[in-house]
């Protein structure tokens, strides 16, 4: 019965693999993680059916650590796509002062794909309800772009009716990890430029000095698809973020399983780095 399992599991990865290719392209990436998954599967029944025709010939061990390692694979996914889920389903905090948008790779024909469209629209929705946010567009030119991901989400942003001077640009960044790092900068630098023009107005007639109140605690979002939102968070916590709040965009629903999978290595590879 076990075996039957475990090839049926095979044969839905195949499936799985073959959908993802026809439905996003054969250069999806990742993609052929299913067909790993696959072959694993199989690889686990003609191991038993090994094994059990040759018990006296191999050690113990053998077929105890490929099990416990299967296991340990499988419980590190249950609990990434647990966290996956668990940052999917945030609702947005209301009022914050800066909202980092990721940028995501576009397409040949088109600056803007549709995962960042996705994140773009829930900006604007974002912003429409918190026109005192400050949108920080994060994202730069990779090659095969004619322009940085940050420019390409200006222009749509703009063209929706956004005011450019609730925009800044950050255009250097080439990873999550880099998205963060810049796009702190740019905000303590705006940050600065604000307080200096606060202090450089013009002080009323008649009055004494003014008193400047202390700064409240910076409450920064991070805006990026929903599969992405958890690793997002703790990447930002890790750069000295303090007070970060995900906010999450759909993604494409044919693909979710999929990109959920491909967060899993992900956390584990920025795990591994110290990265969050």
């Amino acid at each position: 019965m076990g075996e039957l399992i475990l090839v049926g599991m095979a044969i839905l990865c195949v499936a799985y693999f073959i959908m993802i290719v026809l439905y996003a392209g054969i250069g999806t990436s990742f993609a052929f993680i299913w067909l790993f998954f696959a072959s694993l599967l199989i690889f686990l029944v003609y191991g038993k059916w090994y094994y059990v025709r040759n018990k006296s010939r191999i050690p113990r061990w053998v077929p105890v650590s490929i099990v416990t390692t299967c296991v340990a694979g499988v419980a590190s996914l249950v609990i990434a796509c647990t966290l996956v889920f668990a940052g999917a389903a945030t609702p947005a905090r209301p009022g914050l002062d800066y909202v980092i948008v990721l940028g995501a790779r576009g397409k040949e024909h088109a600056a803007v794909s549709d995962s960042l469209k996705k994140r773009l629209d829930k900006a604007v929705e974002y912003l429409e309800a918190n026109p005192d946010t400050m949108l920080v567009l994060s994202g730069g030119k990779v090659p095969g772009e004619k322009e940085s991901e940050a420019q390409a989400m200006y222009q749509y942003l703009v063209y929706n009716g956004v005011s450019p001077e609730h925009l800044l640009l950050e255009e250097r960044s080439v990873s999550t990890v880099e998205n963060i790092a810049y796009s702190r900068i740019v905000i303590e630098r705006h940050r600065e430029r604000e307080k200096e023009n606060r202090l450089s107005m013009p002080r009323p007639r008649g009055h004494g000095p003014y008193l400047v109140a202390a700064d409240k605690p910076l409450e920064v979002g991070i805006l990026t698809s929903n599969f992405h939102v958890y690793r997002a968070k703790l990447t930002a916590e890790k750069w000295g973020l303090d007070n970060v709040y995900g906010i999450s965009a759909e993604s494409d629903p044919v693909l979710f399983v999929h990109l959920c999978v491909r967060e899993w290595a992900s956390i584990i590879k920025d795990r591994l780095m110290g990265n969050m």
